[in-house]
């Protein structure tokens, strides 16, 4: 069994993610084209965030992502499926490929919690940043087109997609910092030295580069290998998939969030630091930055790299809370994963690799 075996497939849906089924049955009848039943439901084994099941009827599949539970019982701002729903359905037709949206529901009377129905794809979800079992050659084209993906995200022109209004304008990152600080304090279970630190720390050292309020687009938020669908034999990414943290925001906070991969140790999960990389054709993090600014049109790449520790330590600390928060359901009894106590207990690490970067800075 490999270390992400755990992630892979689908399996029974838990007593404590279990629905009506034929409520569900009676409202996909009534919003979902062309849809019969009888439903079939699975439950996919990833993500400790929100419940994600496969709903399977005679004639096709789909898939239903959910909030782990009624709003009442959630953190503020967390398991925004309904805004996952909005930029899918936004991004359709754009060079960023997503799944077909079939109908959002926030009536929580329905199954007890908000959720919506979308297309079910047929691909690979790579979940090993290593990529095993390809050749060199194979891992550099599946590197490329993450790099094209993110760059094209980061080139739509949101505001003629319907989405101008999806996040705040001004001050993202004062504004991020200030969100994930205050998740954190929120989620607190054992205290993290090294979070409090970063919470001064961040702040007060934002580079010009982060301030620029001329970088806007659309941001994905988590935007990295295993939340890719890739065709089942090409090279090629046919779903950009989980876009609960995405809003319109600094792209080189969503761009470095995905290089943190080159940093973080693959003990510490879903990290490249420490293999080697050129006999395995993954690219080097500075020819990756510089691809991406080929695409994406940034010419000055030696403030980005003056800049790039600020941003790692950023991405961490943002990670760190995120796996505080994930400690904290567990804690609560409403996380969706059987992983979820693993990746809770990494918050402490990645908030000590997060400071090891500010103080490079």
């Amino acid at each position: 069994m490999s270390d992400f075996d755990h992630f892979v497939g689908t399996r029974a849906v838990s007593d404590q993610h279990a629905f009506d089924t034929a409520a569900l049955t009676t409202w996909m009848d009534q919003h979902v084209d062309d849809f019969e039943g009888p439903v079939q439901v699975e439950m996919f084994k990833g993500g400790q965030s929100n419940p994600t099941y496969k709903l399977v009827t005679p004639g096709k599949s789909y898939v239903m992502r959910a909030k782990p539970g009624p709003v009442a019982k959630l953190l503020p701002s967390a398991h925004a499926i309904e805004r996952e729903y909005r930029v899918m359905k936004g991004l359709a037709g754009t060079d960023v490929p997503v799944p077909h949206m079939y109908a959002l529901c926030e009536d929580e009377s329905v199954i007890g919690r908000a959720f919506y129905i979308m297309e079910f794809m047929e691909g690979r979800v790579l979940w090993d940043q290593s990529l095993p079992g390809m050749t060199p050659e194979q891992r550099a084209e599946i590197y490329d087109e993450m790099n094209r993906v993110i760059a094209a995200l980061h080139s739509v022109k949101f505001a003629e997609r319907g989405l101008a209004e999806y996040g705040k304008s001004g001050n993202y990152f004062e504004r991020q910092i200030g969100r994930w600080s205050k998740q954190y304090v929120a989620s607190v279970t054992q205290p993290i030295p090294e979070m409090d630190k970063l919470m001064e720390w961040l702040p007060a050292n934002m580079p010009a580069s982060a301030k620029d309020e001329s970088r806007v687009s659309i941001v994905h938020g988590d935007y990295r290998l295993d939340n890719l669908m890739f065709h089942p034999t090409e090279p090629r990414v046919i779903a950009v998939l989980d876009w609960e943290l995405s809003t319109l925001g600094h792209p080189l906070a969503d761009f470095s969030y995905h290089c943190m991969s080159w940093h973080i140790p693959v003990a510490l999960g879903r990290g490249i630091a420490g293999l080697d990389i050129a006999a395995l054709g993954i690219p080097a993090e500075e020819d990756y930055i510089l691809r991406y600014c080929e695409r994406t049109g940034i010419k000055d790449v030696t403030t980005l790299k003056r800049d790039w520790n600020f941003y790692l330590a950023y991405n961490m600390f943002r990670i760190a809370a995120i796996l505080q928060g994930i400690a904290k359901r567990v804690e609560d009894g409403t996380a969706s994963s059987a992983q979820a106590k693993a990746s809770g207990d990494t918050a402490r690490p990645m908030a000590e690799l997060a400071w090891s970067f500010a103080q490079r800075s």
